[in-house]
């Protein structure tokens, strides 16, 4: 947050003081705080049951305003005045030309002009499932597309979601779901009992006190500069520097699982978040979570990790980018993830470098992986291997995402002699690659059955159809492919 209000510095300062924080991160932490509460508040007294969807926008968008002026002061109006230009724009120019520098902002207008572009620009047999699911068949009203953009629950931290998704939490129609009858044919509707987001909730927020204490003790301890440190660079050994680089980057992940999980807690506290039910009956509030903590740290492959890291911003990608491309779908993905980051140099350095690691990580595991799972124990020694070879090479290619700078960048990467780099230029080179197909991932498949039901309604008003997508419980079982992911 670049920018902090007088009142909200003035009141806070002697809390920053206290637990040693820039008073940016205190704001942000307190207006977490307070939207989490609002939420609860929200969810109680603003239930889509007892008021009505005009009601639950205005109250959204108010509160998400107050949040936004009080962190970053009068700044805070490009929100309203950047919507509501871009909202013109889609108007005028069929949602052709929208841009928006603000982050999570951006990924919302562009999600939701191209969704607005397939579902009234595109014919239903030029869309994948993906887009059709989440095509959006008419132009919102200015206060839905305010209230998207600006409600309390994700001005700050996100996490991104699809206007579909949002629209029919505010509407009170998350509860209806679809279940595939048995021959697996038709599609059952149904209405089940709301479920409380309360377990959801208290495990995520206790998640999220965890990595503040994480935060707070090991990250001062374990600077990620260090690795750059003159007099580290000429007096480690190796397996010292390895073992740091993993250690450093390793402490440095926390506030991003405190943020993005206080964040996915205080959506599913307002009520926000409702996947649906496994087969046991069982409630899932992780529709629109960034994270999979377990997954990044036990990633065996670069895909792996990250599937698993800013997953809404990957889905982003994939949506705006990576299907739409027509030349280098990686390549092109990967700069636009540095494009809107912003215009740090070690932002464009990291995400070169994950071009390179994922295409290298995706040749070795095509002509390798086959070799190693004939057998329990084989299978076991690739995972181990892989498991190391996946922390190293991610730590690695971040280091400039963290410093930011050029030099010091460069002076990381020279200590290492550009050995990974190397590496993977080599693998590139010698290993033939296979081309993949661009598919739909599980994840992504899960959240169409969210958005299928926006259309169900509109359906009803004379609009085009689309073709339904799976259930939640049979989505759940699939297996398919996913881009890779620079979401940092």
């Amino acid at each position: 947050m670049a920018t902090t209000s007088t009142t909200g510095s003035t009141l806070l300062q002697p809390l920053s003081n206290a637990v040693q924080l820039p008073i940016d991160q205190v704001n942000f932490v307190v207006c977490q705080l307070f939207a989490l509460l609002a939420a609860i508040w929200f969810r109680t007294y603003l239930h889509s049951s007892k008021t009505s969807s005009f009601i639950r926008h205005i109250v959204a968008t108010l509160l998400g305003l107050y949040l936004a002026l009080f962190c970053f002061g009068w700044y805070a109006l490009h929100f309203l005045v950047q919507s509501g230009i871009s909202y013109c724009i889609m108007i005028i120019m069929g949602v052709e030309s929208v841009h928006n520098p603000m982050m999570i902002i951006t990924q919302k207008i562009t999600s939701l002009a191209y969704e607005i572009h397939d579902g009234m620009f595109r014919k239903d047999e030029e869309l994948t499932p993906s887009q059709r699911g989440l095509a959006v068949r008419r132009m919102p009203s200015l206060l839905e597309y305010v209230s998207y953009n600006c409600n309390f629950m994700g001005i700050l931290a996100g996490p991104l979601c699809s206007y579909k998704d949002y629209i029919t939490f505010i509407e009170g129609r998350s509860y209806h779901m679809t279940q595939s009858s048995e021959n697996g044919k038709e599609e059952v509707q149904y209405e089940r009992t709301e479920p409380s987001p309360n377990g959801a909730v208290v495990q995520k927020l206790l998640v999220c006190g965890l990595s503040l204490l994480l935060h707070l003790t090991i990250s001062s301890t374990l600077p990620v500069e260090y690795n750059i440190d003159e007099g580290f660079r000429a007096t480690a050994s190796w397996p010292t520097k390895v073992t740091y680089l993993y250690m450093s980057l390793l402490a440095a992940r926390p506030k991003y699982y405190f943020a993005w999980t206080l964040a996915d807690a205080i959506n599913n506290a307002a009520g926000f978040g409702f996947r649906g039910y496994d087969r046991n009956g069982a409630a899932h509030w992780d529709l629109i979570s960034n994270l999979r903590i377990q997954q990044i740290e036990m990633s065996t492959s670069f895909k792996m990790f990250l599937d698993n890291w800013n997953i809404q911003t990957a889905l982003w990608l994939k949506r705006v980018c990576y299907e739409r491309a027509s030349v280098s779908p990686t390549i092109q993905t990967f700069f636009l993830s540095a494009i809107w980051h912003g215009v740090y140099p070690g932002y464009y350095l990291t995400f070169l470098t994950g071009v390179l690691m994922t295409l290298a990580a995706r040749a070795m595991r095509n002509n390798f992986r086959h070799y190693f799972i004939k057998t329990p124990q084989l299978k076991l020694f690739y995972d181990v291997i892989t498991w190391a070879v996946t922390q190293i090479a991610i730590s690695y290619t971040v280091v400039p995402f963290v410093l930011l700078s050029i030099k010091p960048s460069f002076t990381f990467y020279s200590s290492w002699y550009y050995c990974l780099h190397i590496c993977a230029i080599l693998v590139l080179l010698l290993l033939p690659v296979k081309k993949t197909q661009r598919g739909k991932n599980t994840h992504e498949n899960i959240q169409l059955s969210q958005s299928k039901k926006f259309d169900e309604r509109e359906n009803s008003l004379g609009e085009d159809s689309f073709s339904p997508t799976n259930s939640v419980c049979s989505q759940s079982q699939g297996k398919a492919s996913r881009p890779p992911s620079p979401g940092q």
